[in-house]
């Protein structure tokens, strides 16, 4: 209990004091006009309440992912704790925070554009094509997987529930950010808040009550407790598998979005870091949960591996017994209605990154629609894909973005003479989790395979020979400043 209780302190205490710095050293400024009151053109560029934005920014980056990425997180164990708090509040929320405010100082700019003017062409053509297609699986994989429920749950074919949220998702795409989105969105960010207060609040009177007794991390849950512990490497899987709450590059997707309707600069640390803290405190919640539940991490192990369940399974279970009818409502509300509202704004980003890249006007429906039919006709057929082979190339491209996105930052740290470490370190870090990933992964999940010592060893030298080319490019990009002045 204490740990889970130190964790959450922890998140707290880093928005409050950390993400305060990461403001100031950024240099937040509320005299510069934001894109919002610069651009408003009632479609996209709208200023809404701070609460709305920071609501729908939490369900935009969350919808399942703090809960499933978590439940399958914890297989790992305790040590899950150490990868949520710290990466989430050192990397995942630093990172949401460059992302948005980059875009708010750029003309509410989309991740490519940004990465192209610190990074260069080369990067921003890689990153145009590469953010496009994970917005569109982001888009497929959350409807196929609500698509399915609803066919079971209702005895509908597969097929018409596809047809139904798709057109939901192009209706959505289409109108203005506050007809739909900036309306009904903040219900849902609040509902899946509530559902994580409620589930600790029942885990937490549980282990007072002694019915319950809760994992804590120890000298002896520094292990990997994965069923299968060969296959499933803690390091660099569990760094893969749990991104939501921890780091996401999604996110970077989805901050531009919401960059184009905050009023103010200095809102920038509640909605983008903030929202990020957030979601690292559900992760943690159903972290906790699933390990508590089923009686430690080797439980929920034989719950997943050898009885054959899944997250849904997990969330369903645990909302059921823990919170009674309500939580069968709420269980709903996240494996269905969650996913669906992730799942409409990845389509809308991806929308928008490819008006960014042609500089095409979005002002009319008819403009969106050119763009939005052969979005959606791409979606809906790949929608007819297995999940299970949309979704297994999720996990690795969403870490790979947030490498390019982290080391974008850092670049633009080192262009206005600030020290980059704050997010050069992570992005080195984060370059040896995804190359060592694609070395000793199995075939299965992507990788080659190589043997585990001799991958391990391979990434930590590419990250480093990374750092060392970043570093190269600053030295190179200072003394052609200094040379201009």
């Amino acid at each position: 209990m204490w740990t889970f209780i130190g964790a959450i302190v922890a998140l707290i205490l880093g928005f409050i004091f950390y993400g305060r710095f990461i403001e100031r050293f950024f240099g937040a400024d509320d005299s510069r006009p934001t894109p919002a009151l610069k651009k408003a053109d009632g479609v996209d560029f709208a200023p809404m309440p701070t609460w709305k934005v920071f609501t729908i920014q939490f369900l935009n980056i969350a919808g399942l992912g703090p809960i499933f990425g978590a439940i399958l997180g914890a297989m790992y164990g305790p040590m899950a704790y150490l990868w949520i708090v710290g990466g989430c509040l050192f990397m995942g929320a630093t990172h949401d925070y460059f992302s948005g405010m980059l875009s708010i100082r750029n003309g509410g700019a989309s991740i490519p554009e940004i990465v192209g003017k610190y990074l260069g062409v080369g990067f921003q053509n890689f990153l145009r094509v590469f953010t496009l297609l994970l917005l569109i699986f982001v888009g497929v994989a959350f409807v196929s997987g609500p698509a399915g429920l609803l066919a079971n749950l209702t005895g509908g074919g597969l097929t018409i529930w596809l047809y139904v949220i798709f057109a939901y998702y192009l209706i959505a795409t289409l109108l203005p950010i506050n007809k739909i989105i900036g309306k009904i969105y903040p219900l849902f960010g609040a509902a899946l808040i509530i559902m994580a207060v409620a589930i600790a609040a029942a885990m937490l009177w549980g282990a007072a009550g002694g019915s319950l007794q809760m994992p804590e991390l120890s000298v002896s849950s520094f292990a990997n407790w994965h069923h299968h512990p060969s296959e499933n490497i803690l390091f660099p899987m569990m760094f893969i598998v749990i991104s939501c709450g921890a780091l996401s590059g999604f996110h970077s997707t989805q901050a531009p979005m919401m960059a184009r309707t905050i009023k103010k600069e200095s809102y920038g640390r509640y909605v983008f870091y903030g929202a990020m803290v957030a979601e690292g405190i559900v992760a943690i919640i159903w972290a906790t949960a699933a390990m508590t539940f089923f009686g430690g991490a080797e439980g929920l192990n034989l719950t997943m591996q050898v009885d054959g369940h899944n997250p849904a399974w997990v969330v369903n279970e645990i909302s059921v017994a823990w919170l009674g009818p309500v939580g069968a409502v709420f269980a709903i509300i996240g494996v269905i209605a969650c996913p669906i509202t992730t799942g409409d704004t990845a389509f809308r980003s991806a929308r928008l990154t490819i008006a960014d890249m042609f500089n095409y006007n979005q002002s009319t429906i008819v403009k969106r629609l050119l763009i939005s039919i052969p979005l959606f006709t791409v979606g809906f057929a790949l929608s007819q894909l297995e999940f299970t082979t949309i979704w297994k190339y999720l996990g690795l491209s969403n870490q790979i973005l947030a490498v390019v996105v982290l080391w974008t930052a850092a670049m633009y740290l080192a262009k206005v003479g600030k020290a980059h470490w704050y997010l050069s370190l992570p992005a080195t870090f984060m370059t040896i989790v995804c190359i060592t990933y694609l070395l000793v992964a199995p075939i299965t999940n992507g990788g080659l395979a190589i043997e585990t010592q001799t991958g391990t060893w391979a990434g930590a030298v590419c990250g480093l020979l990374t750092l060392g080319a970043f570093l190269y490019r600053t030295r190179r990009v200072v003394l052609k400043t200094l040379k201009v002045q």
